[in-house]
Formats: structure tokens, sequence, C-alpha cells
């Protein structure tokens, strides 16, 4: 059984029902969930003359508070679960494969949202897959089911 679950969240609808899922697997393995956001890497903001109106450190800190706001927003369906939370920055897969190294995870659970074959291709995948690929440990990969409902002819 697991005792170390990352789950990567992205303020997705299709990432957090997966939330009630890890929270049952955890409460019967006795297991520690670590959440994930993977933010985009702030830059040096600027004005339209140039001027310098925010530092990429202050950029930092507003999105890691941001990002922690929303973790433990998220991670409300798991009560009664040790659950830790981490905001990185950078390209998603790449830092779900470091973060899931580095606390040594038993297990990564996160969600595949359906692609086109073509954009498969193209990106060679998408997050999801990427990670399943690259991990030493199993990676559970929650795919939804896509909303199939088309509109009424009139």
């Amino acid at each position: 059984m697991a005792k170390r679950i990352l789950v990567p969240v992205d303020r997705s609808p299709a990432s957090e029902a997966l939330l009630p899922l890890i929270a049952d697997a955890a409460r019967g393995a006795g297991a520690t969930v670590r959440l994930l956001h993977v933010a985009p890497v702030p830059g040096v903001v600027e004005s339209d003359y140039g001027r310098v109106v925010a530092d990429s450190e202050r950029a930092i800190e507003r999105a890691d508070a941001d990002g922690q706001n929303y973790l433990e927003g998220a991670g409300a369906s798991l009560e009664g679960i040790p659950v830790e939370r981490v905001v990185r920055f950078g390209e998603p897969a790449h830092e779900i494969l470091i973060e899931a190294e580095a606390w040594g995870a038993d297990l990564v659970a996160l969600t595949a949202t359906p692609a086109s074959p073509f954009r498969r291709l193209v990106r060679r995948g998408g997050i999801a897959d990427r990670v399943a690929r690259g991990a030493d440990v199993p990676v559970v990969l929650y795919r939804p089911r896509r909303n199939r409902r088309r509109a009424a002819v009139k």
C-alpha cells in the first residue's frame, strides 16, 4: 500500500474530482497526501513605458501565496488525512517528476484530460502521459468522461 501519495492539482474541476477518490485510498492505507500545484514562472512586469512595475521575487511570493490558498481550499475534502501542500514553478510534468522523487512518493495520482489523437501526436502526450512515462513509481491516471451530449436540433 502507498504511504506517500503525490497529487498534482491544476485548478480544473477534473483534477479536484480526483481528490475524494484519493481520500478514500489514503484513509484505507493510512497514507500522507501531498498536494502539488505547479504554476508558471513569474517574470518581471514592465509598464508600457519600460519601467519595472513588479519584480520577479515579489511576483513569485504572490503566486506562491495564491497557490497555497488554492491548495488549502482544494484539500478540504481530505479532512482527517495528513496533508502537505507544495507550490512549484516551471513546466508541470518536469516539476511533478522532481517532486515525486524528492519527496519519496510511493504513488502519483493525477488527472489526464481527454485529448484528440492529433493533439497527443503533436505534443507527444499530455502532462499526465509524460509523468506516467517518466515516473519511477506507479502512476494512477484518472480520465474523466467527456461530455458527449449533443445539442438537440430543432
